[in-house]
């Protein structure tokens, strides 16, 4: 099915968030066109976007005991953020000022959690963070417009200074002490490192930071080593290559949408055929159905297995455009001989440079 026929689809949907988007990510419009303008205000009065905003300045809602809670406060202020909400949104400034209001000494943004004692932790509900939880809320704050806020700023210096030469590992806030997930302290956590992706993606001037590039590199390693490595029991099986929605945990199109934000990694052999393992799962008409679901989110086209997705279609065409005008990129740097190379990442990961552009990606 040609492109230009799924995305009249999408225009013609109705989900207004997909038709903002898709005007925005698939067409190039502009903001103040009219087209736009009328779609967005149409999603911020849509009953079920006002649903999810209401969700939202519940925060901090209840202790997070596992983060593939999909019904947490924390998905709902994510999944605003994916569809184009900004902190000064009818509604947005009281949750997005609640998230502000608890922050680490280190700068990493809290959640209240409550750990298990039989995981590790005392079994008692404290505000806290860990590596699959704070750079969700940063990603929050940095795509609803805050990239100049110091306090926005401050934990993303922070995010970076955590990473390794093998990308983000299982980190933790001090209080916690020793406490980690179930794996080896030294290896990489794919759902850390797609979190901190996420949020990184948000800053330009990041998406070629040495940190950057070591999770990146991680990710792709482990789509390369898919069906032999797990880290922290992330694998790469058959359910990670099924399609499911919101960005709550690790799966192909989480990924793809992630890495795809990365200039650098778009023409990659290896996310090329992330994506194609994705792409191939569009019907006839060209497009997309869930292949899995949070009951949680019933009642949104994206949670249903038995009728195509405008949403899940939408992003997976963003992706799909992105990684094409990687690979154009990838022969336009090979011809000049500035192809890309492994970088030595023993230096650069921890530094703190400040965020240098406000600018959007």
């Amino acid at each position: 099915m040609p492109t230009d026929t799924v995305i009249e689809w999408l225009l013609q949907c109705d989900e207004p968030w997909t038709r903002y988007r898709t005007l925005i990510d698939l067409l190039d419009r502009s903001e103040d066109d009219p087209v736009v303008q009328q779609a967005r205000g149409q999603m911020l009065s849509h009953p079920q976007v006002r649903g999810l905003v209401h969700t939202a300045v519940t925060w901090p809602g209840y202790a997070l005991t596992r983060h593939n809670d999909a019904k947490h406060p924390l998905y709902a202020l994510s999944t605003l953020a994916d569809f184009g909400l900004r902190h000064d949104d009818p509604g947005m400034a009281a949750a997005v000022e609640a998230v502000l209001a608890h922050q680490s000494p280190e700068g990493a943004f809290l959640c209240v959690s409550r750990i298990p004692k039989a995981f590790g932790g005392t079994d008692e509900e404290m505000w806290t963070w860990i590596a699959c939880d704070a750079p969700t809320l940063l990603y929050t704050l940095l795509a609803m417009g805050l990239r100049e806020d110091p306090r926005a700023q401050r934990a993303a210096e922070h995010l970076l200074g955590l990473a390794e030469e093998n990308g983000w590992r299982c980190a933790t806030a001090a209080e916690l002490g020793t406490f980690k997930g179930p794996g080896k302290r030294a290896d990489p956590c794919p759902i850390a490192n797609v979190y901190a992706l996420k949020a990184l993606a948000q800053v330009p001037t990041l998406l070629d930071h040495p940190a950057a590039q070591s999770g990146t590199e991680m990710l792709l390693a482990h789509w390369e080593q898919r069906g032999q490595t797990k880290y922290f029991l992330f694998g790469i099986g058959t359910d990670f290559q099924k399609i499911k929605y919101p960005f709550v945990w690790y799966d192909i199109l989480h990924v793809v949408q992630v890495l795809s934000r990365y200039p650098r990694v778009q023409g990659d052999p290896r996310f090329q055929e992330m994506l194609r393992t994705l792409t191939l799962q569009a019907d006839q008409e060209g497009h997309y159905m869930a292949t899995s679901m949070y009951r949680a989110w019933k009642g949104w086209s994206f949670a249903d297995k038995k009728r195509p997705s405008p949403w899940l279609t939408f992003l997976a065409l963003r992706a799909a455009r992105r990684a094409s005008r990687g690979a154009l990129e990838e022969v336009r740097l090979s011809r000049s001989g500035d192809s890309f190379r492994p970088r030595d990442l023993r230096s650069g990961c921890h530094d703190r440079n400040p965020l240098l552009s406000s600018s959007g990606p």
